[in-house]
């Protein structure tokens, strides 16, 4: 795993590896804005109407402006690893392709392009998994937050299962069946969560996260490939 994070690394400046990360995080980026305005609005629109009954003035605007900004760095914190995954998970086929073509150029000249439809229905449905699997968790992570023993480790250990998952579904499209998938997962269970435990450690670092979805992908395809050599 170490030799693919270092094979990544130095393709990030790829030309098609660069415009694949600058067009996820300006999507990325642009879904996070719209949801903040239409917090900003919605915020408003609740205190013009309804504040005197819940106690607030008319004037008291700020009160909105101020949940909005705390909502929001929360909101960034909490949901941007889904966001980003699954907005990586639109373009990833490019990162994919990219690497294959410098790197294993028989396997790319035989993979089969994703279509677009499909690479959307894989990213959204990364996001969801990564939203509604943690919260699920929820519970545990508070138990464990209140022993005060290893929420950092079980929140660590699921986002890398689901991380690895998601990650190795994007390279593996490429190359079998929807119906061949499970298979192929099972006997690689191992691998992907080491995938998905790099990929986690560099998306819980600040602003190397940014970078973390687009490195994922390229670490994703390099443990496809090694993988099979063994």
């Amino acid at each position: 795993m170490i030799h693919a994070l270092f094979l990544s690394l130095g393709q990030l400046l790829d030309r098609r590896v660069a415009a694949v990360f600058l067009k996820s995080l300006a999507l990325t980026a642009l879904l996070f804005a719209a949801a903040g305005v239409g917090l900003w609005w919605g915020l408003h629109w609740l205190i013009d109407n309804y504040g005197p009954w819940m106690g607030i003035s008319r004037e008291g605007g700020v009160v909105a402006d101020i949940m909005t900004i705390v909502v929001m760095l929360f909101a960034w914190w909490l949901l941007f690893r889904a966001i980003a995954i699954g907005v990586v998970g639109i373009f990833a086929d490019e990162v994919v392709a990219a690497v294959e073509a410098r790197h294993y150029p028989q396997a790319h000249a035989a993979a089969r392009d994703v279509p677009f439809a499909r690479s959307v229905a894989m990213g959204l449905r990364s996001a969801l998994r990564l939203i509604v699997i943690n919260l699920l968790f929820a519970p545990v992570y508070i138990v464990l937050l209140v022993t005060g023993v290893g929420t950092a480790i079980a929140f660590f250990v699921v986002n890398s299962w689901l991380l690895g998952r998601d990650l190795g579904d994007m390279v593996a499209a490429r190359h079998m069946g929807a119906r061949d998938l499970p298979k192929w997962r099972q006997k690689t269970s191992f691998r992907r969560f080491m995938l998905g435990s790099v990929g986690t450690g560099v998306m819980l670092v600040p602003v190397l996260n940014l970078i973390g979805p687009i490195l994922g992908a390229a670490m994703a395809t390099h443990a496809y490939h090694l993988g099979k050599t063994k």
